[in-house]
């Protein structure tokens, strides 16, 4: 059901060669990019038109309008189960409180006397938000864009969720419903790279953003390249992946149930188990066939996700050596089973999440850490962080000098000027005092 790599008994080696010895996903962007390129451009062009004709063949509906009425938002709040709010109310609850933690305030450095930096933070004027619709329905990642967002003190927000067919070409009923718990009203039926490029152009019905975020899959991820520098993005999303770095105190039924539960999201999701123990290695291959077995998506999703190349047991000499795998891995999610986990997770220095000890399991992250799930794959985690309130944050210094203070620095502006043979640069410094420029 599951490979296994086995690292012991040689050196490990670094960087780059150890990564190359860890399973990994197939996920082809550029090529996805071919396609979603003449896909963009026609929306660019046609605009809502454009977006209903692709929602009628990716998502077999047809639509009479893309933005989704006031009406159908409070309907579907009104119809959700209370259980379900209650559980989206304290996921929301939870969230705000990490991420209203993260919001930076200004600050101004004295540089010299007379010269002062501050620097002030800007948050972004409008975003997009997208939320999958795909094989499963997200209400949570409305959650973990919306939140950080709000926070962050973003004005305009709007969110982009597939029609679905079974829901009269609404998006599904509970990401109305979280949209609107959230006070989200601006919302559009769109999915994969149009709802991208309906962010990127705008459209008569939905006006331009700056920043579009969320997970998808990978014509999301090749839309987001397509228009990155037209507008910001978090990230290029790949396949979700779980590693678990486990020793022989870690309980075979714990790992086995986390593997499963990242294999379910799609047949490309990673389930990784690192671990110096060969019995836990055997217990938690023999737990998984009753786990899956009871399990749904078993065919469609799980098996094909814990069989493929991107899901591996990894064997290694020691939990050191198993620290060293996983940094080198770099996942999205990482769970750490070991004796004395939180001293090791503060180790760890290339992870999305870091999930410490049997009671943190990457579910919780999902929906009521109150953390953040849209975070870095496919080995970015190596330079990329998840989304927060940062990601919808601008810095911008504002300088501040008096004309003593500049008459006091400028001769090593003028020398560096020079230096790099730019000597108009210390001819604005010079044309302030009782210099002579070049050339007058």
């Amino acid at each position: 059901m599951i490979s296994r790599i086995d690292l012991r008994g040689d050196t490990l080696p670094e960087g780059a060669a150890l990564r190359d010895l860890l399973p990994r996903a197939e996920f082809d962007v550029e090529a996805a990019l071919e396609k979603v390129r003449p896909i963009c451009e026609d929306v660019h062009h046609r605009g809502t038109a454009a977006l209903i004709e692709y929602a009628e063949r990716f998502d077999g509906v047809r639509l009479e309008r893309v933005r989704v009425p006031l009406a159908a938002l409070a309907k579907a709040l009104e119809g959700l189960d209370p259980a379900v709010r209650a559980a989206l109310e304290e996921s929301i609850r939870r969230a705000r409180l990490v991420h209203r933690a993260q919001r930076r305030t200004s600050h101004t450095t004295q540089v010299v006397p007379g010269g002062s930096v501050t620097e002030k933070w800007v948050p972004v004027e409008r975003v997009g938000l997208y939320a999958p619709g795909g094989r499963s329905v997200y209400p949570s990642s409305v959650i973990m864009n919306v939140v950080p967002a709000q926070e962050a003190g973003v004005e305009s927000i709007a969110l982009a969720s597939p029609a679905q067919r079974e829901f009269d070409g609404l998006p599904h009923p509970t990401i109305l419903a979280a949209c609107a718990l959230l006070g989200i009203d601006e919302v559009y039926a769109a999915g994969g790279a149009t709802a991208v490029a309906m962010f990127a152009y705008g459209t008569d019905e939905c006006a331009p953003v700056n920043m579009v975020t969320g997970p998808g899959n990978v014509w999301v991820a090749a839309a987001k390249r397509y228009f990155t520098g037209r507008i910001g993005i978090d990230a290029e999303a790949g396949p979700t992946e779980i590693a678990v770095l486990a020793d022989s105190t870690a309980d075979p039924v714990h790992v086995a149930a986390d593997l499963i539960s990242q294999a379910e999201h799609d047949p490309l999701a990673a389930a990784v188990l690192v671990t110096d123990s060969a019995e836990l290695a055997d217990s938690v291959e023999k737990e998984l066939a009753p786990q899956v077995a009871a399990t749904k998506h078993i065919e469609d999703r799980v098996r094909p996700a814990l069989a493929g190349r991107q899901s591996a047991i990894v064997l290694v000499d020691s939990v050191e050596d198993g620290l060293r795998v996983v940094d080198a891995y770099g996942a999205e999610h990482l769970e750490i089973q070991t004796a004395g986990a939180a001293e090791l997770a503060a180790r760890v220095r290339n992870a999305g999440a870091i999930f410490v000890g049997p009671y943190a399991p990457v579910s919780l992250g999902d929906y009521c850490a109150g953390s953040n799930h849209v975070l870095p794959t496919g080995g970015c985690a190596c330079h990329s962080s998840g989304l927060s309130v940062q990601s919808f944050l601008r810095g911008v210094h504002i300088v501040d000098y008096t004309k003593d203070a500049l008459a006091e620095v400028t001769h090593h502006v003028v020398t560096l000027a020079e230096a790099e043979d730019l000597p108009a640069h210390g001819a604005a410094l010079k044309a302030r005092f009782e210099w002579k420029v070049p050339g007058k």
